[in-house]
């Protein structure tokens, strides 16, 4: 893509909240990005739901809020299909002065624990599940979309119906359009059990790109609704008495041969995916904040909601936090099933990815995969019973600090505080505008 040729085009990192941030530029800066001419503070991938600073940051006053530099990923440049001009949006990463990764920038923290995979000699492939609810956001509270063939609002369930995804079809085509044109994997897409939620998979790839293009389909998703006259969410429960936006998230391990370590040949996998796990679940209660980062997040969590509550795991079992998939046994592979549809891609990888490593590298065992329902299984461990419960385990979970920077979890957590404080000073019934096109 000629950048040059332009009228003007996009350059953005993910913060915390996964959020774009960055700037428009003209063309002329198409030569010296990767030069450090994009300069941006670094506390701008640290700031809160609504974009304000974090208060007590060290990010801002205590360090006289600092410029960072952005130079472009190795993702390179997309098209915008949301925006009526032709344009670019460049996808950037923070670093120093010296060059050194800013540990504040979630993409980084994701490097690192492919890094580890790295120096085993393996790579990472993953894919996401991703969900999300189509609505009308114009009223005081959220209302189910008006349908575009038969002009009166969607009332009912419609899981798996033809009928549901092709009354949509206009906003489905220029979806997977967009993709193609972004370069994103799209594969089939469904309609989901909840009013007007939807389903599309991205296919599996290197873990690094899964995240990116993870990031930038929400970001298309959500502007290309807008184009067609309604929202798109991935808050994890737009409607208290529907079912909530998941992403669930499978991944598998590659040697240096291209071969599977997790297949034995068989359907149970190797002793490697049974430490995996074993890491996954270890870490699962202390990364519940990144899996769950919203207030709004835990009311999706709840007990026969199809959202894992409790860490356990077993072969073909959809109630459990870990499932592993049937099938060929070259693609024996983890299902991991907590994650809402609200999260940091970069860092819901980086907890997933990273907690497995833990793992593997101490040669866990897990626990008998569970038979039956999960949810009336007594004894397993439990999740964060809450927001600001997700908050403090993050903070002192040893598995956690394996994973993450401590920057990077001393940030997290002030931002998280700060929305705490900040959506107590809201009407609850006003909430959901926070998150409905922000997450």
């Amino acid at each position: 893509m000629d950048l040059s040729a332009l009228h003007s085009f996009r350059v953005a990192a993910c913060d915390l909240n996964g959020q774009l941030r960055g700037k428009r530029v003209p063309p002329a800066y198409a030569d010296k990005l990767d030069k450090g001419a994009v300069r941006m503070p670094r506390s701008a991938l640290n700031v809160d739901l609504w974009g304000a600073d974090i208060d007590g940051s060290p990010l801002v006053f205590e360090s006289g809020d600092a410029d960072g530099i952005l130079l472009p990923t190795e993702r390179g440049p997309v098209p915008v299909p949301w925006l009526t001009t032709d344009t670019a949006l460049v996808p950037m990463a923070m670093y120093d002065e010296s060059g050194t990764a800013f540990p504040g920038d979630p993409r980084h923290a994701l490097a690192a624990v492919l890094d580890r995979y790295a120096q085993r000699g393996w790579s990472v492939v993953a894919a996401t599940e991703l969900e999300f609810t189509l609505l009308d956001a114009s009223g005081k509270q959220p209302q189910p979309p008006v349908n575009p063939v038969t002009g009166r609002r969607l009332a009912a369930e419609a899981v798996l119906s033809i009928a549901e995804i092709d009354a949509f079809d206009a906003f489905f085509t220029d979806l997977y359009d967009g993709c193609a044109a972004m370069g994103l994997p799209a594969q089939t897409a469904i309609s989901e059990s909840g009013i007007g939620q939807f389903e599309i998979n991205l296919n599996h790839q290197d873990a690094m790109r899964c995240a990116d293009d993870t990031w930038l389909f929400k970001a298309l998703t959500r502007g290309l609704a807008q184009k067609h006259g309604f929202t798109a969410t991935f808050m994890a429960k737009p409607y208290v008495d529907d079912p909530g936006n998941g992403m669930h998230v499978h991944f598998s391990v590659k040697d240096q041969q291209g071969r599977n370590v997790f297949d034995d040949g068989g359907p149970e996998g190797t002793d490697l995916l049974r430490q995996a796990v074993a890491g996954c679940l270890a870490a699962m209660p202390g990364c519940t904040l990144i899996f769950a980062p919203h207030g709004n997040s835990y009311t999706r969590l709840v007990p026969g909601a199809h959202a894992p509550t409790r860490a356990s795991w077993a072969y073909e079992n959809r109630t459990a936090a870990l499932r592993i998939p049937g099938g060929a046994a070259a693609a024996r592979r983890i299902e991991h099933r907590v994650a809402g549809g609200d999260i940091n891609p970069y860092l819901m990888l980086a907890a997933v990815l990273g907690a497995a490593l833990n793992g593997i590298e101490d040669q866990a065992n897990p626990p008998a995969p569970i038979i039956g329902n999960a949810y009336e299984i007594a004894g397993l461990p439990q999740l964060a019973s809450g927001w600001s419960a997700a908050i403090t385990a993050f903070e002192t979970d040893p598995h956690v600090a394996r994973i993450f920077p401590p920057e990077l979890i001393r940030y997290f957590a002030l931002t998280k505080r700060q929305e705490i404080r900040r959506f107590a000073d809201r009407a609850p019934e006003e909430h959901w505008l926070s998150y409905v096109e922000a997450v």
